[in-house]
């Protein structure tokens, strides 16, 4: 299961340096290139050997300081379903204010592990000035400073001694699928078309503290786990802020599976936000399968779902090599077929090529369109291997890696789909000296 840390606290007392400061320590901050609103709250950290992921809820607060508290309150609530560990963070130069008092009486009805984050601790003085937030009521502060680091390891170690791995998932070796979108796009009713009335073949899995649905199906040759974020929150609790709602909710499901079905409105397309969370998935490296549900809705000419499909790739590149199913729930109408895709993107997510395979029709394609010289020098790819990780990852060893173009590299990524069928699958190319 994944674990995620969040962080919450007003504006302005250094949350999203702490963020950096976590995520940085290990260069892994998602797809930093895309500019989506995503890559700037949400990260990847590692300490003592566990894996964790952390999410800033400061970037996603909006509005003028008149309607904070209302802000705060959703974001810290949504936090609080979603984290297995809170990190509630004050700026020791500005002791306790209201807004501080606001997210403590929030963080104090929770049942979730809370740390005391006295950020600005950067001399002596300060460090007694920190005693203050025992008044929260919230246990021990961690007195640290976000910019130079320090104190951050003691507060790690204690938070990743918080973080206690669930197992159970794992301990089923099938296939996870979860089921992920913004709110109202069908994913409740996506899932009961799919269960429909043949209950004696669910078997339903001990769920989450977040509530998250996890549920056996075993029917008609099929036997996978689904992993549903839908109908989880009450919709009145949602209010606008469908952003924030959408990532926090999916990036658990995301990280947890092993195929994504990302469903899409057929009457709105793809959105910015659904294109968060497909670049979530697909940075994950995660198999994907888009589900355009709601198709009965949508009116129909000769080359609509071509066309459609076209719009969503262009949106989606570079990769584009994803497949797009329509259904509708109303009708059920290739709801089981979805399924079907998404069995075939894993066999693709899991796939190893032989070496000799990969090299001989790898090699022929290098030779027929090798890589341009630059500044005279010749790059010869010599060997390819499928390095051994959980998603189709390949290192071609040539003499001089550093003069292979991005462009050529996905020039290859293009010619591989097309040979071995990776059709949904994220696939990662290193250059690497022979």
């Amino acid at each position: 299961m994944a674990n995620i840390v969040a962080i919450v606290g007003r504006p302005n007392v250094g949350k999203s340096t702490l963020f950096n400061r976590l995520t940085d320590s290990r260069k892994a901050i998602v797809d930093s290139e895309s500019g989506v609103t995503r890559d700037r709250h949400y990260g990847k950290s590692e300490w003592n050997g566990l894996e964790f992921s952390v999410i800033d809820t400061g970037g996603y607060v909006k509005g003028s300081e008149d309607v904070f508290e209302g802000e705060i309150r959703k974001q810290v609530n949504l936090a609080i379903d979603e984290a297995n560990v809170i990190l509630f963070v004050l700026d020791v130069s500005e002791g306790i204010t209201e807004d501080d008092k606001v997210v403590a009486n929030i963080l104090r009805r929770s049942n979730k592990k809370i740390f005391i984050v006295s950020n600005k601790v950067d001399n002596f003085e300060r460090q007694g000035q920190s005693g203050e937030f025992y008044a929260l009521g919230l246990g021990e502060p961690y007195n640290i400073s976000a910019i130079s680091g320090s104190g951050t390891g003691e507060l790690l170690d204690d938070v990743v001694k918080a973080l206690e791995p669930d197992l159970e998932l794992e301990e089923l070796n099938i296939p996870k699928f979860a089921i992920v979108g913004r709110p109202n796009v069908g994913k409740s009713s996506f899932i009961n078309a799919l269960l429909g009335k043949e209950r004696n073949i669910v078997t339903s899995i001990a769920g989450t503290t977040r509530d998250s649905i996890n549920t056996r199906y075993t029917a008609f040759n099929h036997d996978f786990l689904l992993i549903d974020t839908a109908g989880i929150r009450k919709k009145s609790k949602v209010e606008e802020d469908l952003e924030f709602y959408s990532v926090m909710r999916s990036i658990r499901a995301i990280e947890d599976c092993d195929v994504v079905l990302l469903l899409l409105d057929a009457t709105l397309g793809l959105e910015a936000q659904d294109i968060n969370i497909f670049h979530l998935a697909e940075s994950n490296r995660k198999g994907i399968v888009i589900v355009v549900n709601k198709w009965d809705l949508v009116e129909k000419t000769t080359n609509s779902t071509k066309e459609y499909e076209e719009k969503i790739r262009a949106k989606l590149a570079p990769f584009k090599d994803v497949p797009i199913v329509f259904t509708s729930t109303i009708t059920k109408q290739r709801v089981l077929k979805a399924i079907e895709v998404a069995e075939h993107v894993n066999i693709n997510r899991t796939k190893k090529i032989k070496t000799r395979e990969l090299n001989d029709v790898m090699l022929a394609i290098v030779e027929n369109q090798p890589p341009a010289a630059i500044k005279g020098k010749h790059v010869k790819i010599k060997f390819i291997n499928q390095l051994p990780t959980h998603a189709p990852t390949f290192a071609f060893y040539c003499n001089l890696p550093q003069y292979v173009t991005e462009a050529y590299i996905r020039f290859l990524e293009n010619r591989m789909r097309e040979q071995f069928d990776l059709s949904g699958v994220p696939i990662q190319i290193f250059m690497r000296k022979k």
